[in-house]
């Protein structure tokens, strides 16, 4: 659906009208308007026209029109795919939103929701080409629904997908002040004999795991649990191993990387046998996802030095081993099969594009049912 507003507050009405036992007169009650019941349609088709800037640079040649109808239009031909197969998926931010409303921190949140529906299709060889938003919130803000939009758009620039529309709902009752919810919805096609379906994926298959930027976009439910616990403010400085001072706030809000763009290129070289984005499950659970039943694991968890926030959140919370494997990412974000003979050659082509990336394992036959080892 392109770009609108969707006000689905409700409010029901007696319509039999009021007697008044005392008079002969009847008490007619103020006329009411939607505005009256929480909902202001004004300010909503305001800002479908202050987030249309933002919108228009996300623009490829397969979106057709502009937004502010009631559906989006995407040329596959007009692109130059030959035998593709659509690729979707959805997700939303979680609890982060919460943290990001602690913190007043709203510019990134855009972008973890694009970041979690595009790095998921990727997995399967796809190019995103487009992403639709769904914000609710229960009073409109402009100006904030503004900022969050446009780092949805700044996420699909950072994706190469277009943002052809979305939906803004009004829902008064439905969220407590200030609240608002993200979900996201992406689309993207892969050339049907570039599928990645785990048939490539063999014994002997290197792991290449991908920096994440931090957290990303999982186990926040247990990341506001151990900033409670802690007594730590948002605002307190953190101390990287990097060297530099940030706010626990701004660590952890951190934006989900994006791996569309560095990949794209090797996928559509046929380099990558099979891609896992580390998401909730962790390490333990996702890179198992993209292998055949009979396929596991052996993972060297000392490959990689992990990002100073997920010490943190480990001591403060008293979190063990196993439990930080299988919620957070640990350092991360994504992994990939490729041939023992090209491992090599890939780990040098994403560090020319600035993804840090190592060899952290190998695939392996299944041992008894144990398909992830770390060792």
């Amino acid at each position: 659906m392109a770009h609108s507003t969707n006000q689905n507050g409700q409010v029901k009405l007696n319509n039999r009208s009021l007697k008044n036992t005392s008079s002969s007169e009847s008490a007619t009650p103020a006329g009411l308007s939607y505005r009256d019941a929480g909902v202001d349609i004004d300010a909503g088709n305001a800002l479908v026209e202050q987030i249309k800037p933002a919108i228009r640079k996300t623009a490829r040649p397969g979106a057709i029109g502009g937004i502010g109808g009631f559906g989006a239009l995407f040329d596959l031909k007009k692109e130059g795919w030959r035998d593709p197969l659509l690729v979707s998926g959805t997700d939303g931010v979680g609890t982060k939103l919460m943290l990001a409303r602690l913190a007043n921190r709203h510019e990134t949140i855009g972008i973890d929701l694009v970041a979690m529906c595009v790095n998921d299709i990727l997995t399967s060889g796809a190019e995103p080409l487009f992403f639709l938003d769904y914000l609710a919130t229960g009073k409109l803000e402009p100006q904030l629904a503004q900022i969050v939009i446009e780092g949805i758009a700044e996420g699909c620039h950072q994706a190469g997908c277009a943002l052809v529309g979305g939906e803004t709902a009004e829902m008064p009752g439905m969220y407590g002040e200030g609240d608002y919810d993200l979900a996201g919805f992406a689309v993207g096609a892969v050339e049907r004999e570039q599928l990645l379906d785990g048939s490539r994926i063999g014994a002997g298959h290197r792991l290449i795991g991908m920096a994440s930027s931090g957290v990303h976009s999982n186990g926040y439910s247990l990341v506001r649990k151990v900033v409670e616990r802690s007594g730590a403010s948002l605002d307190d400085v953190f101390d990287g191993a990097d060297g530099k001072q940030r706010s626990l706030g701004e660590v952890l809000l951190e934006p989900t990387r994006i791996y569309v763009k560095p990949l794209l290129p090797l996928l559509k070289a046929g380099a990558i046998d099979g891609l896992a984005h580390v998401t909730g499950g962790g390490l333990s659970e996702n890179i198992i996802r993209m292998l055949g039943e009979d396929l596991g694991v052996r993972i060297y968890d000392d490959a990689w030095q992990r990002p100073a926030v997920f010490d943190w959140l480990q001591q403060q919370g008293g979190i063990s081993e196993t439990e930080m494997r299988r919620t957070f990412n640990c350092g991360i974000g994504m992994v990939a099969a490729v041939e023992a003979d090209r491992a090599d050659d890939i780990l040098g082509q994403l560090a020319a594009q600035e993804i840090e990336s190592l060899d952290i394992g190998e695939v392996i036959k299944a041992d008894d049912g144990n398909r992830v080892q770390f060792a």
